[in-house]
């Protein structure tokens, strides 16, 4: 059994993780930045929940452009093939549940 405070976290660097859990080969680990991530397409399905914070996640779907902002509670699913980038307004805390060894 774990219980986290989500709040509390902080990296030592933009991106940073405390690993929570592995279920059969689907992480669960909560990230803290305040830098954006890369441009990157996963390998398999991603969930990434704002859970502290603000987030700017863009995308790319059918060539288009996309933005929005998350907010606390705000959820993006990232389908397989979904060009996307976060983007933190400020700090951020961000839990992804993703297929292990993703981007």
């Amino acid at each position: 059994m774990k219980f986290i405070e989500g709040r509390a976290f902080t990296g030592e660097r933009p991106w940073a993780a405390l690993d929570i859990a592995n279920m059969n080969g689907i992480t669960v680990r909560l990230h803290w930045t305040d830098e954006p991530y890369d441009w990157h397409v996963n390998d398999g399905e991603e969930v990434f929940a704002v859970m502290d914070g603000q987030v700017r996640m863009d995308y790319r779907e059918n060539g288009r452009a996309h933005s929005v902002l998350m907010n606390a509670g705000d959820i993006f699913f990232a389908a397989v093939g979904t060009e996307h980038v976060a983007h933190p307004v400020g700090e951020a805390r961000v839990l992804v549940i993703e297929k292990e060894g993703s981007i």
